[in-house]
């Protein structure tokens, strides 16, 4: 499917049908494409096609990446076509696993914030921030959903302002401000005859569907290929017309760098960084019927690569590890040239 493809113009079962053949081709990806697939079945109407992925998923016997995140996603959609009692096992199962990754923290709050459980729902948001950023004053962006499902709980709630709503206002950067995004009372404009009152409310629909649309611009980044010094020597070594792409490793790092900060400055959004290896792109130059020696198979791959989850985010967020494998923090690595 392409990024740009209107969604009431995607078939979501010809979706998700075509996501789980790519899986059963790259089975080291299989986490990655089937969660997608089960989510164009849950688009499709296909509630229990969903449920079947991501139970398939979770009876692997391959360790997953981000287990809770499935079975956050299975309470979700077990909910939404009446399992309410396996639902709420799951999620309290989730809650007390206390994950280290946000993004199941969040599935199971906006589930319990969907069937109007919003005391737990704000219990559920605050208990994945306590235990993500404790009492970090620079939380890392993957906690950002968290304060925002807290702050519209809250305001749903009647809930005065803490200092954790205060730092959402701050995280948040459109227009429109986060109280007035998540004022529960914003739903009887929509029936006023006033016209400044139906404008108003229009300009925030707009400021928040801007949000959704930057988080879905793209189901995966514009991604960048790097090479390890061992991989990149052995495929210069296999194909030495490549050494005119590739004459250094460290020139390769610093062309990778620059790069990326090319695109960022032009204002390309969501940017990512794939690392390949010499058997990988032996399978796919041979399945593209093309020579690994021609240069013009190497964006392709990487935009495969990124495709099937491989991608990592950049610039990686303040204090993490360099992009290059240095195990440096990035700012003292690529990011302080």
């Amino acid at each position: 499917m392409r990024p740009d493809t209107p969604a009431e113009n995607v078939d979501h079962n010809a979706e998700a049908a075509r996501l789980e053949r790519t899986a059963g081709l790259y089975p080291e990806d299989a986490e990655h494409l089937l969660l997608q697939a089960a989510a164009h079945r849950e688009l499709a109407g296909d509630r229990p096609g969903a449920t079947a992925l991501y139970d398939r998923l979770l009876s692997s016997p391959e360790p997953l990446e981000n287990p809770y995140l499935v079975r956050a996603l299975k309470a979700s959609n077990l909910w939404e076509y009446d399992h309410e009692a396996e639902a709420r096992a799951i999620i309290d199962g989730v809650r007390t696993a206390s994950p280290r990754h946000a993004a199941p923290w969040v599935i199971v709050a906006e589930s319990l914030e969907s069937h109007d459980e919003l005391e737990a729902a704000e219990a559920t948001f605050t208990e994945g921030l306590r235990l993500l950023i404790g009492d970090s004053s620079e939380p890392s962006k993957s906690t950002h959903p968290l304060f925002y499902g807290r702050h519209r709980v809250r305001r749903m709630l009647g809930a005065a302002h803490d200092e954790w709503d205060a730092l959402a206002d701050t995280l948040h950067s459109y227009p429109v401000s986060l109280d007035e995004l998540h004022d529960p009372k914003r739903i009887w404009s929509l029936g006023s005859d006033n016209p400044a009152e139906l404008e108003a409310e229009i300009s925030r629909l707009r400021a928040e569907l801007g949000a959704y649309r930057e988080a879905l611009s793209r189901p995966f980044p514009v991604a960048i290929l790097h090479w390890t010094a061992a991989e990149l020597d052995e495929l210069v070594s296999a194909y030495p017309s490549l050494a005119a792409e590739y004459p250094s490793h460290d020139e390769h790092l610093t062309t990778i760098e620059d790069s990326l900060r090319e695109l960022a400055a032009s204002g390309t959004p969501n940017l990512g960084i794939v690392t390949g290896t010499v058997p990988s792109y032996e399978a796919f130059a041979a399945s593209e019927s093309t020579s690994p020696s021609d240069t013009a198979l190497l964006p392709q791959y990487a935009t495969t690569l990124a495709a099937r989850g491989r991608a990592v985010a950049w610039p990686p967020e303040r204090g993490a590890a360099c992009w290059c494998g240095t195990g440096r923090a990035y700012e003292g690595c690529h990011g302080g040239q």
